[in-house]
């Protein structure tokens, strides 16, 4: 197989992880209703996980000087585009949308696009540490596609819609290999700063949005197992990264 079959094989491989959210469909209502809240709580622990030990570290492994710049600068453009959104939605008559849902799918897809370029120029250094950059991505992206999908469905989209959604996102990764591929002299510092710019993004999901969302629909009943569900999300991400640190 050529490298850039590898490339596409293994990007396509991480992007129907995002598929992981049929499991869920099967569920009845009641009990999708119940698991909604632990799984946003593991989608907010997901997301600062992967902000603070997995994109900033990176960032600042790369020399990113202006590392936390490019972070604010996402937080900004996720307020704006939120903004946006929720601007259209409540002129259409629907404010009580959930607009973080778009927002989250843009998130998404930019961190998507990531993986696909760092998958793609693994390959291209060598085809084994390719190999092994699609584990970690691969085992990365589980966790959080479940959480994903999860705050698609908890924004107001039918689950198989929610799935579909997930699925575009998650296949942006081909466009990114792609771009990597063929613009390896571009990629070092379009990477430099959408890494730090995605973790500015996640952080604005997790804590402006979904917190938010939780303190608005929690009960003391669920409050121990959603924060339980947080603590795993960040527990999973802190394991994967002392899991490939070494």
């Amino acid at each position: 197989m050529t490298l850039i079959g590898k490339i596409v094989l293994a990007t396509l491989a991480v992007s129907f992880i995002s598929l992981a959210g049929v499991v869920l469909i099967q569920l009845k209502d009641a009990a999708m209703t119940w698991l909604l809240g632990c799984l946003v709580s593991f989608a907010v622990g997901g997301l600062l996980g992967g902000a603070f030990l997995h994109l900033f570290p990176e960032a600042a492994e790369s020399g990113n000087t202006n590392l936390f710049t490019h972070a604010l600068i996402g937080i900004i453009f996720f307020l704006f585009m939120e903004r946006f959104l929720r601007w259209r939605h409540c002129h259409q008559g629907r404010c009580e949308a959930h607009s973080f849902t778009y927002i989250n799918l843009v998130g998404d897809g930019i961190h998507n696009f990531i993986d696909g370029m760092i998958i793609a120029a693994s390959f291209v250094q060598d085809p084994r540490l390719g190999l092994a950059t699609t584990v970690a991505v691969a085992a990365h992206e589980l966790p959080q596609e479940l959480g994903d999908f999860a705050m698609l469905v908890y924004g107001g989209f039918g689950k198989k819609k929610a799935l579909l959604l997930n699925l575009l996102s998650g296949l942006v990764a081909v466009f990114g290999a792609l771009l990597a591929y063929y613009q390896m002299n571009h990629v070092t510092w379009l990477k430099d700063f959408l890494v730090p710019f995605t973790a500015g993004g996640f952080i604005y999901l997790a804590l402006v949005d979904m917190v938010p969302e939780l303190h608005r629909k929690s009960c003391r009943g669920k409050t121990f197992a959603q924060t339980a569900a947080l603590l795993a999300g960040l527990g999973v991400m802190g394991g994967l990264k002392m899991l490939f640190d070494h």
